[in-house]
């Protein structure tokens, strides 16, 4: 990631995070920071992982467990200047060494869960349509509802997931 704030001489700096609002509105905009900033590096890092991808796709079009994202996660070490901007917003004054390594080292674990998350959602509509058609006008009320169930679950818990690492990342 190293554009963290302090990780370099000069960070681009936004003004900061401050809230009017007290300590409650100024954690849940960090919170929200946090959020996007992690949903940014997902982004830069598909984009990564998409090119990469493309490259070899020839190879593994018939690959057993090929659902379309390659063979892992590609890390992109490089935030975008949306990320800049965020990370310039979630930490006004510069981090410690130290802190910048922790969030880099939290901002790429969650670029690896997300793609493990992003698999399974994946798998689970691959082996949903697999069992009952892609056409989902022609599933029965019980299929439709067990595929909306499963896909809800399946969000549920990378929308969980995505918050426990905001709040870990967003922490002073």
């Amino acid at each position: 990631m190293g554009e963290l704030p302090g990780n370099r001489d000069e960070a681009p700096r936004l003004g900061g995070a401050v809230s009017s609002g007290g300590p409650a509105a100024l954690n849940a905009e960090r919170l929200a920071l946090a959020v996007d900033l992690l949903r940014e590096a997902v982004y830069q890092s598909r984009a990564k992982q998409a090119a990469g991808s493309s490259v070899s796709l020839g190879a593994a079009q018939g690959a057993a467990g090929n659902c379309g994202l390659g063979t892992h996660a590609a890390i992109e070490q490089a935030l975008s200047p949306k990320g800049r901007e965020l990370a310039a917003r979630l930490w006004p004054t510069p981090l410690t060494q130290e802190a910048a390594q922790r969030a880099e080292a939290l901002i790429e674990t969650w670029v690896v869960r997300q793609d493990a998350l992003d698999r399974k959602r994946n798998h689970f509509l691959r082996d949903f349509r697999t069992a009952n058609g892609f056409d989902r006008t022609r599933y029965s009320p019980e299929q439709l509802a067990s595929f909306e169930t499963g896909l809800a679950k399946v969000n549920a818990e990378e929308d969980q997931r995505r918050l426990e690492a905001a709040r870990e990342l967003s922490a002073p």
